[in-house]
């Protein structure tokens, strides 16, 4: 483990970089409100961060506090989600939305085991709520700040090795300052996005390098491609699902036939099952309503 005098140097070096090198997001912003983390936290889930921050000032236009959101209907947050993918965040956020206006008083909880019992909330997503919403000191670990946590604690042979989970939650508990941690935490998270990346390093920009005990680290093998995901006519299952949900967007509020939705060319047996499954999945997901028209729920 690093000693405590790196440690202090550790804070020090990272938190004086991100005061002039790092990233701006709304969300960070010194008068961001609670519930503005609490919908970026969801958005950031699955999508890139500079998309977010182009799209959620459009969100929040349209449903400006909890009470609004809680009130939404599955089509009209489907709509507001627009341009972010994984449509079913919305609803979820949607819903647990629905529950902070009724049993919290439309005040979102600052515990993170609260907020873990939420739906679209787990271990992260409630963390960084606490943390960067109320300053809480949680232990925040995104992909970025568990690659830097991992480079710091010992040396790594390349890029694409980590420490495991509890050496790097270990690790966190001992270097989350009591003040501020939200700064830090974001401090952290710059560094991976920006610097500390995962398939290269850029240690000579690093203000880490003279602390790094993985300074200079190689770039990983060539990774063992995964097996691919169902496909339609060659495109990805997903890519479908929000081909489908935008069609809908757009479409009069009756909905649009099966025939208007199919993709163009015939389809063989095997891409007509796998269509007709992607549909009835959406349905129960909650993203779509078959009956004699296909449309958003409602």
């Amino acid at each position: 483990m690093i000693s405590t005098k790196n440690t202090t140097r550790i804070r020090a070096l990272a938190l004086a970089w991100y005061r002039k090198s790092g990233r701006d997001f709304p969300w960070r912003a010194a008068n961001a409100s609670v519930y503005t983390v609490f919908v970026s936290e969801f958005m950031l889930q699955q999508t890139q961060a500079t998309r977010v921050a182009s799209l959620l000032p459009i969100f929040l236009r349209r449903f400006p506090g909890i009470r609004e959101l809680a009130g939404a209907t599955n089509a009209e947050v489907i709509r507001a989600w627009q341009g972010l993918g994984y449509n079913g965040r919305a609803l979820r956020l949607r819903d647990a939305a629905a529950i902070i206006a009724r049993d919290y008083r439309s005040e979102i909880p600052d515990d993170a085991g609260v907020l873990r019992t939420l739906p679209g909330i787990g271990d992260y997503t409630s963390n960084a709520i606490a943390c960067f919403g109320y300053g809480k000191r949680t232990v925040v670990i995104d992909v970025n700040i568990r690659r830097v946590y991992s480079r710091l604690l010992q040396p790594m042979p390349h890029c694409g090795v980590l420490a495991t989970n509890s050496q790097v939650s270990k690790f966190a508990e001992s270097i989350i300052p009591r003040q501020n941690p939200e700064e830090w935490h974001q401090a952290v998270m710059d560094l991976g996005a920006t610097v500390c990346m995962a398939k290269k390093t850029l240690c000579s920009l690093c203000p880490l390098s003279s602390v790094c005990p993985s300074y200079g680290l190689p770039k990983a093998p060539a990774p063992i491609r995964k097996s691919a995901e169902p496909e339609i006519q060659g495109v990805p299952r997903r890519i479908w699902r929000g081909r489908i949900v935008q069609l809908l967007r757009e479409s009069p509020d009756r909905g649009l036939s099966l025939t208007a939705l199919l993709p163009k060319g015939a389809l063989d047996s095997d891409d007509r099952e796998v269509w007709l499954n992607l549909l009835y999945r959406m349905q129960a997901d909650g993203l779509i309503r078959i009956g004699k028209m296909i449309e958003l729920q409602s």
